[in-house]
């Protein structure tokens, strides 16, 4: 037995799963605050802030006597309100409503006023999506957006000679004027399959001619979790000088490769840092956008590329930031309804539902990768989170929010007869759906 390898191994899971964890706690904590939150603003007593369930590992009484605790079960999280029957708040307790006077009663879940109800249920989502929004807004504030004109602030390193310089403002590439990003976007679409490209850059007021690379070269920006670049070893930074034995100069000229190839093994020969080195992968069915923005099958190895340098940056404005961070957040909300209506449809395969296995992978991956994608990925974590939950679906958020809509429609709630068989098919669907995300994780490549 290779005990180093089994050590490596045990290491990596338990890193993954810390990672999980951390991830889910937050996120998890979030959610409860806004329904903890919401619940108390709107004069509905909290008698438990939960994260995780089981035994308690540690607790406290604060001064508005609610009980903060951490169990042992760290996999999600509950806000138990005054009269509530158990943690998801299905029913109330017909024991402890009877011992309340009208006017304590007026504090529970289940005898305050409609409107009380229905915002505390829908602020845990919404807490979720503000979460989004302020990281993504942050990051970007943090990091900067690219100035207007394209002008190169560090050069990525490459095994091609390079004339260009940080600081070098690009005016055109291989005869495009090139004034913004989206120019520069289309110029390289249109860049020919050379090594070297002609270049007119503003430099140190002068307007020079020089050579460089390709505008977006094979150059590896991230690596996707679960992907055949990832089991390959591939890293970012790697340059992909062939594929099959033929050359690659152009990132497009390694997609068209790949998309030829149908799944079959391509051998790679990469550069990394001044060494060159072949590997053997199968690229893979995974989810990529149509020509009318859908979403489809289509054969991936799992990398993203970008342009050959880092953009110089200005610090955008605290609403500039912001409403990027909700154009983000909007962003994986419409690819999520896209990705499953692509489904119902047959175009994509549902295999490319994740359950908990494939989102600590993910999570463990973007954690390996660095503090800031381990940050994004939780705020995009936070999203999804968010949406599920307001599915109309009974035990989930969107399912109580369902009822509280019929209360007001009808001016009387669901019997408590409905109520349970409601609550019942909504549990059997969440654990149908637990499990068919559980066997993808374990039987889709």
């Amino acid at each position: 037995m290779d005990f180093p390898a089994l050590l490596t191994s045990l290491g990596d899971t338990l890193y993954t799963a810390l990672a999980f964890v951390i991830a889910l706690s937050v996120i998890v904590a979030v959610h409860e605050y806004g329904h903890y939150i919401v619940g108390r603003w709107s004069g509905i007593k909290a008698e438990v802030f939960s994260i995780g369930f089981g035994p308690k590992l540690w607790s406290r009484m604060d001064r508005h006597g609610t009980r903060w605790q951490v169990a042992a079960v760290p996999f999600g999280g509950y806000v138990k309100f005054l009269g509530d029957a158990n943690a998801a708040s299905a029913g109330a307790d017909s024991d402890t409503m009877s011992r309340l006077t009208a006017e304590e009663r007026r504090h529970t879940m289940h005898g305050a006023p409609l409107w009380a109800r229905a915002a505390t249920v829908a602020a845990g989502p919404i807490f979720n999506f503000i979460l989004s929004i302020a990281v993504f807004g942050a990051m970007l504030f943090t990091t900067g957006v690219a100035t207007e004109a394209p002008e190169i602030a560090a050069l990525k390193p490459l095994p091609v000679e390079n004339q260009l310089m940080p600081g070098d403002r690009i005016l055109s590439v291989d005869g495009h004027d090139t004034p913004d990003y989206k120019a520069l976007g289309d110029a390289a679409d249109l860049m020919p399959d050379a090594a070297n490209v002609p270049y007119v850059v503003m430099r140190g007021g002068e307007e020079i001619t020089v050579t460089g690379p390709t505008l977006i070269p094979p150059l590896v920006l991230a690596v996707l979790p679960k992907s055949a670049a990832m089991d390959a070893g591939l890293l970012e930074g790697d340059v992909i000088l062939e594929m099959n034995g033929t050359p690659v100069i152009r990132f497009d000229d390694l997609q068209a490769i790949v998309k030829a190839s149908q799944g079959a093994p391509v051998t790679l020969k990469v550069w990394r840092a001044g060494e060159t080195f072949e590997t053997t992968l199968a690229p893979r069915n995974r989810p990529v956008q149509a020509e009318d923005g859908t979403l489809e099958n289509g054969y991936q190895i799992g990398i993203s590329g970008s342009f050959m340098f880092d953009p110089a940056t200005r610090t955008p404005g605290v609403i500039e930031a912001l409403r990027a961070g909700v154009l983000q957040t909007w962003g994986i909300v419409a690819q999520t309804f896209s990705a499953m209506s692509s489904m119902i449809s047959g175009k994509l395969s549902t295999c490319n539902l994740n359950g908990p296995v494939g989102m600590a992978q993910a999570t463990g991956a973007a954690a390996s990768a660095g503090i800031a994608s381990f940050i994004w990925l939780i705020a995009a974590l936070s999203t999804a989170i968010g949406l599920l939950n307001l599915f109309p679906i009974p035990v989930l958020d969107g399912g109580h929010l369902v009822f509280h809509a019929y209360e007001w429609a009808t001016g009387r709630p669901p019997s408590d007869r409905v109520m349970n068989a409601a609550m019942a098919v909504g549990l059997t669907i969440v654990l149908a759906l637990m499990l068919f995300g559980l066997s993808n994780d374990l039987f889709c490549s």
